[in-house]
């Protein structure tokens, strides 16, 4: 039962971000917390430990692949409720700002403690990112070349 509800709050979640509003998420953290996306070296990459520092990344994402949509592949939830690993295999389509399609893969690795993310760990493909940032500056977007946000 509690993984059914886990795996239908993460759903919702997602679904949100596909409609552009990353606030559910926002609102889902611990006071303390990490997000954190691979890569220290490109626009989306770092770690984040504060709700201003996740809003601005959020935003930053919506500016760099403003459609972008997650299509959830599986979802897996393990362990207590003060202890859960969440682990969502995705696939990720979006165009851009330059309107060329791009799509991706990768997961989520979510921990919760009590219902609230103490740490969210994004996987892409990131040489596949790396090139869709890559295009993206190429066509006159120099945020997709901005530093990592951080705080």
């Amino acid at each position: 039962m509690y993984q059914k509800m886990v795996q239908a709050r993460v759903r919702s979640m997602f679904d949100a971000v596909n409609r552009g509003d990353a606030e559910p998420v926002i609102a889902a953290f611990a006071p303390v917390f990490e997000h954190r996306f691979l890569g220290d070296d490109h626009a989306l990459g770092g770690s984040r430990t504060s709700l201003a520092g996740v809003r601005a990344w959020y935003g930053r994402l919506y500016r760099l692949l403003p459609d972008i949509h997650f299509d959830l592949e599986r979802i897996d939830v393990a362990g207590p409720p003060w202890n859960t690993v969440v682990v969502v295999d995705w696939r990720e389509t979006n165009s851009g700002t330059d309107g060329v399609r791009t799509v991706n893969r990768g997961h989520h690795v979510l921990h919760l403690a009590w219902g609230r993310a103490t740490r969210l760990l994004i996987c892409p493909d990131t040489t596949l990112l790396a090139a869709t940032l890559d295009r993206l500056f190429a066509a006159g977007n120099a945020e997709a070349r901005a530093l990592p946000i951080l705080g």
